[in-house]
């Protein structure tokens, strides 16, 4: 079982590796979401 968590400090680099990804993906999603509204308005 590779899966399974044994000690505490490998619980909390697995958690910690996940939230550090997810930032990445969130910043890059809000960076997009922002680029995309801003276009819109340099049309008008």
């Amino acid at each position: 079982m590779e899966g399974t968590i044994h000690t505490l400090h490998e619980f909390m680099l697995k958690t910690e590796s996940i939230t550090y990804i997810l930032i990445v993906f969130g910043l890059i999603g809000i960076t997009l979401f922002w680029r995309f509204l801003t276009e819109r308005d340099d049309g008008e």
